[in-house]
């Protein structure tokens, strides 16, 4: 039917109140912007929500298509075992995306795995509250070139377009993990300047821009959503959208992004 909604979103789990606790009150502009875009989500009517998230299995020469018919998430590594949540599945969508894909060249491989990543499981954490009928697929990015993952998120339009459902991506993923140097990969001064420059590109729709940017920039930035944005960018090609950032704060050396692609 339609691509109904699109957003880049962080996933820190300390969002999460009874892993954040105290803490949760550095991280209150992405907080605030995670609950207003719950709004914005719930508005637009999802019958499915795609996730692209890094923490989930990465394979190098293949993007991952994850198809159960039931989800639960696992935060016990977060030291959070009352946490719980559950997802039904998305089956129907999920083999249409892998069939598109191996007849375009694109190497896809579906897998089955019931535990969801925090990178998935801290955004619904927030999104999915009143969604209860909406299914989850989540995609996984991959080692293979960054043109390869944009064309990945335009097969996905090609088939969302083609679906007689009302789909949402959601573009799991931090930015510069570089910022302060107490950050998780240490201060890099790249980290800074990473995260505007990504910013700026995503604002302009600057896809080329994104494509141009020297590799070894990115990975001194130390970033974990640049190939998830990439794949987000493919799917919104040719669809007429305002960027709008909700925020973005940095209070842990880690750039947390909340934006949303109002169409």
């Amino acid at each position: 039917m339609s691509l109904a909604f699109a957003a880049i979103v962080p996933h820190p789990p300390l969002l999460i109140p009874t892993i954040g606790k105290d803490a949760i009150k550095k991280v209150d502009k992405t907080k605030l912007a995670m609950e207003k875009l719950e709004e914005d989500l719930y508005i637009s009517h999802p019958d499915i929500i795609i996730t692209i998230s890094p923490h989930g299995r990465l394979l190098q020469d293949s993007f991952s298509i994850n198809v159960e018919p039931e989800f639960e998430t696992d935060l016990r590594d977060f030291g959070d075992i009352s946490t719980k949540m559950k997802f039904k599945g998305e089956m129907g969508l999920a083999a249409k995306i892998n069939m598109a894909a191996q007849t375009n060249g694109i190497p896809t491989t579906m897998i089955s795995e019931k535990l969801i990543d925090h990178g998935v499981a801290v955004p619904l954490y927030y999104l999915s509250k009143h969604l209860q009928g909406a299914t989850v697929l989540p995609i996984g990015f991959s080692g293979l070139d960054w043109k390869t993952h944009v064309e990945f998120g335009y097969l996905l339009k090609d088939q969302i377009m083609d679906s007689n459902k009302r789909v949402a991506i959601v573009a799991s993923g931090d930015l510069s993990h570089a910022l302060t140097t107490d950050a998780p990969a240490g201060f890099n001064a790249v980290g800074a300047e990473f995260d505007a420059k990504i910013q700026d590109l995503l604002s302009t729709s600057n896809v080329a821009g994104l494509l141009q940017l020297d590799p070894e920039f990115v990975e001194n930035a130390a970033e974990c959503g640049f190939r998830s944005f990439l794949i987000l960018m493919g799917a919104l090609k040719g669809i007429n959208y305002s960027y709008k950032s909700y925020s973005y704060e940095g209070p842990f050396g880690v750039g947390y992004l909340v934006a949303n692609f109002v169409f």
